[in-house]
């Protein structure tokens, strides 16, 4: 069963030994949500987590299903030696190929180490759980097709006696202010109010169908990753809860717990 359904950003600043002091600071409201959130994630005991990363093996036209028996990772393009390792769940990413493929969904194996956009959330998240992983990726199909993806996760997970928390990896627009890492565009605070209030809202079929060009302008990399939560979640009495949005570098962070 789902127990725990969140959105999290990945920025490795917002760790220390990554970030400097004063960059910590700029970022406080992001680490406070960042721990509430692993405390919430202790309390609901998962058995299992699973995390979509937009920085996962990307395929245009499939999605993949990290296969490797040991799940493991490190911050070290970062500057940061430290390395986190978990046990897969193959049993549960068996399944979702398995039925991904009888639903005309391509989900293919590959084998990596974690990538940042699952390190980042798990590097809090992992302090109180020791719940096995799913890693999975997203692709540069349609938000429709991730949203169908989603539900057939969902639907293997509420059918599983595993506890399972899901984790939708991602930041939001890149281009917040001028300096910002994509570069300036005043869509990127646009796109970024909308999807909250949209969220907020619960208006799913709004979100899979956002302005295209507006996306492009807001230069995220968050939405297919949230398009598979809500997906997954479909079938569950959802809320959302914004524990924190700020963009002090450019960057969105976005912060939120939706079961």
């Amino acid at each position: 069963m789902i127990c725990f359904a969140a959105i999290m950003p990945h920025p490795p600043i917002i760790i220390p030994g990554i970030g400097k002091a004063g960059d910590l600071r700029l970022v406080q409201n992001t680490i406070l949500a960042m721990n509430r959130m692993s405390e919430e994630l202790e309390k609901a005991k998962p058995d299992t987590i699973v995390v979509i990363s937009p920085h996962a093996l990307l395929a245009n036209n499939s999605f993949g299903i990290n296969s490797a028996k040991k799940l493991s990772g490190d911050l070290l393009d970062f500057g940061l030696d430290e390395e986190m390792n978990f046990e897969n769940d193959l049993e549960i990413a068996r399944e979702i190929q398995k039925v991904s493929s009888s639903k005309n969904i391509v989900a293919y194996f590959f084998e990596s180490a974690l990538d940042h956009g699952a390190m980042v959330p798990l590097y809090y998240l992992s302090e109180n759980t020791r719940s096995k992983l799913i890693h999975l990726s997203f692709s540069d199909l349609d938000f429709s097709s991730h949203y169908h993806y989603g539900e057939v996760i969902g639907n293997i997970l509420e059918h599983s006696s595993r506890r399972v928390a899901v984790i939708a990896s991602g930041d939001l627009s890149h281009r917040l202010i001028p300096g910002a890492p994509a570069g300036y565009s005043p869509k990127g605070k646009e796109f970024d109010q909308r999807l909250i209030e949209l969220l907020k809202e619960k208006r799913t079929k709004d979100i899979l169908n956002f302005d295209k060009a507006l996306v492009r302008s807001a230069g995220e990399c968050g939405l297919r990753s949230i398009a598979i939560l809500l997906g997954i979640i479909r079938s569950k009495d959802w809320h959302f809860e914004l524990l924190s949005y700020e963009g002090p570098f450019g960057v969105g962070y976005m912060v939120a717990r939706l079961i």
